[in-house]
């Protein structure tokens, strides 16, 4: 039996023995939580099961923190976490730091040229650039490629990743026991000192990351319009990878600037599980992290959403799989109907027993997938309560949006059953076994609960605003929430003259 599946079973065990307040004691007894002077905050688990830490960086910053104009500011910083340290991935850094400069007082050259708008000289723009294509040329000269990825993967590291979401930016991999000094010195050298190296390059990868997750898939331009839509003033409109237009004129001063204003260290959170002793993760972590200067915490306010007072539609043209998603405003993730909308998109979208699929899919055949999401595309501020459809063949869009708002109205005018609930309640409890078996999901839980809940144990007295949550308040937020006047419709449709 895999060790993973073993570990499951047991705290599926465990967890049905006692009770979530004893779980959470026993959680207590392992985990060891400390902030360096300069506002950093680790938590620290011990699980000596394997010789294997998982490590996960929190950053409280994603893109709805992008400034105006430069959607996506978040997510390149993100790309440019991976390229090294003046360290690590350069074979001369002084001459690479300096030729590194010399790219951008070309690239000054030109921004000047064109901001001339209808009096730039195309010779003179065609030449700069020109110029400018060798200078990049000669400071890639200095880099060693891939060298941090080549230092982790020779060290045993496995599962090197990161994402950008709105709410939030994630580093994480896991290490032998016996590296972990290593990851100290790796990732705090690449936040105390980023290089920011191959920054115009990274610029077209991402570019080209855009062109093929939204503007080649009818699903991503699908939910980047309904975000688009929906959200009239919110960052939560624009989405993590940014606009295409916006990411073409990146400049490497702009994501620095968003480095020293977002990556400060009281706004980051690290967790560390697995095979760790948090006496000597302190020791290491005052070490090589305390290195980072204390700066302010960047400002939370962001534009408000006004308040929605119709319907609103947009359609995108898609001769592919036609697609339906509707989004109904929600209060954010510290409503006091948090729980209650959780458990009502349970009802809704539980995997093969919830309403929507029974009806739409299992039933009456008229789409070939169907579900919920409680919170898109984030939590942090007031997001969307979100369903979405893929009508099968001989099925249209509108037959199955009319399908999906009588599905609706069924949960506003009839209570749901307590074996549903009681059902719906065990699922939940089962997905926080799920969070536990691993390290590395545990690590990210711990951190995601501490951020926005102010302490990880949210992980489990969560469970507990669950069980409290009865039919009454089912029906009552599907009332209060799923109403039309707060309501967007995106779908696709077939342009005319196209082969259906």
């Amino acid at each position: 039996m895999r060790p993973s599946l073993l570990l499951f079973l047991l705290l599926s065990s465990f967890l049905a023995a006692q009770s979530v307040a004893q779980l959470q004691k026993s959680f207590e007894k392992k985990v060891t939580e400390f902030t360096l002077a300069n506002g950093l905050h680790f938590i620290v688990i011990e699980r000596h099961d394997a010789p294997v830490v998982s490590f996960h960086t929190y950053m409280n910053v994603g893109s709805v923190d992008d400034p105006g104009g430069q959607t996506g500011l978040a997510h390149m910083f993100e790309h440019m976490a991976f390229k090294g340290t003046p360290f690590i991935g350069t074979k001369n850094w002084a001459a690479e730091k300096a030729a590194m400069d010399a790219v951008e007082r070309v690239y000054d050259r030109l921004e000047a040229e064109r901001n001339r708008g209808p009096r730039a000289e195309a010779q003179k723009i065609a030449a700069i650039q020109a110029e400018l294509e060798a200078a990049m040329e000669k400071a890639d000269s200095y880099i060693e490629p891939n060298e941090y990825d080549r230092v982790v993967e020779s060290n045993g590291g496995a599962d090197m990743n990161a994402s950008t979401g709105e709410d939030s930016t994630n580093y994480y991999y896991s290490f032998p026991s016996n590296r972990i000094e290593l990851w100290f010195l790796l990732e705090s050298g690449r936040f105390l000192n980023p290089v920011f190296r191959e920054f115009y390059k990274e610029r077209d990868v991402v570019r080209e990351e855009r062109r093929m997750r939204v503007e080649s898939s009818s699903q991503g331009k699908l939910v980047e319009a309904l975000a688009a839509t929906a959200f009239a003033a919110h960052p939560y409109r624009n989405m993590p990878g940014g606009w295409a237009g916006d990411i073409e004129h990146f400049r490497r001063p702009d994501a620095e600037r968003f480095y020293k204003q977002y990556y400060v260290p009281a706004n980051m959170t690290l967790g560390i599980a697995g095979d760790v002793n948090p006496a000597e993760a302190r020791r290491l972590a005052e070490k090589y992290f305390g290195r980072l200067a204390a700066r302010p915490l960047p400002s939370q306010y962001r534009t408000e959403e006004p308040v929605q007072e119709g319907e609103k539609r947009v359609a995108v043209s898609s001769p592919a799989q036609p697609f339906l998603i509707v989004g109904y405003k929600r209060p954010d993730r510290h409503s006091a109907d948090n729980a209650a909308l959780a458990v009502l998109d349970s009802v809704l979208s539980d995997g093969r027993t919830g309403i929507v699929y029974k009806d739409m899919v299992r039933d009456k055949q008229m789409a070939l997938g169907a579900g919920s999401e409680p919170q898109f595309p984030g939590g942090k501020y007031p997001p969307l309560f979100l369903f979405f459809v893929a009508p099968s063949t001989g099925h249209s869009v509108a037959e199955n949006e009319k399908e999906l708002y009588q599905i609706i109205e069924q949960v506003q005018t009839t209570k749901v059953d307590e074996a549903t609930l009681d059902r719906v309640k065990t699922k939940l409890r089962a997905e926080l076994i799920r969070k536990l078996a691993s390290n590395t999901g545990l690590a990210l839980e711990l951190c995601s609960y501490y951020v926005n809940f102010g302490d990880w144990r949210r992980l489990f007295t969560e469970l507990a605003d669950y069980n409290k949550v009865s039919a009454d308040d089912v029906q009552r937020v599907a009332k209060m929430y799923l109403v039309r006047e707060h309501r967007t419709v995106a779908y696709t449709f077939v342009p005319e003259g196209s082969a259906k």
